[in-house]
């Protein structure tokens, strides 16, 4: 079991580390930080550069803290929310992601959500630190938060693109 949680934390934290990294710099495939304000305002969100940075920071941190097993609810609840926020961005594609669907998103925010209910496992930060066991309740508010965060994110900073705005989105340099 703990090999098993071992993996799913590297895979899954270092994908969403990934995610952020691309978001706010060149590397990974990335359009810079330009890059990464402009497909936020392409998606409709205000705060431009501080919106990118922000969600490319909180993406780094989650996927880092999550990878390392370090603060394991936290972790999870910071990656529910940016991947809630990506989710609802995809969501009018529907399910799957060959259609630009949200699939992928969910996949990361259940993973997520799985690690702080399971716990990190005995390789892991946490372990080493005595941290673990984490209570159930602060783990299932951690879900919680981390969801809820999302939504109200997406409530608060989304604006849809005024009648005949067009947004233009930036392509990954060659």
């Amino acid at each position: 079991m703990n090999t098993g949680l071992l993996v799913l934390r590297l895979v899954v934290g270092l994908l969403i580390a990934g995610h952020g990294v691309q978001k706010v710099s060149f590397r990974l495939d990335g359009n810079g930080l330009a890059g990464g304000t402009a497909e936020f305002r392409h998606d409709g969100f205000r705060g431009g550069r501080l919106t990118a940075l922000a969600a490319g920071a909180g993406q780094i941190g989650a996927g880092l803290f999550l990878a390392s097993g370090l603060l394991t609810p936290a972790a999870a609840m910071a990656a529910v929310g940016v991947m809630t926020v990506a989710g609802t961005v995809k969501w009018h594609n529907g399910l799957w992601v060959q259609n630009d669907g949200y699939e992928y998103p969910m996949v990361l925010v259940v993973a997520s959500a799985v690690l702080a209910l399971t716990g990190p496992g005995r390789w892991s930060a946490d372990n080493l630190l005595g941290l673990t066991p984490w209570p159930s309740w602060i783990c299932l508010a951690a879900i919680g938060i981390g969801l809820a965060s999302g939504l109200l994110t997406r409530v608060l900073l989304h604006r849809p693109p005024a009648p005949g705005e067009r947004i233009p989105h930036v392509q990954a340099a060659d």
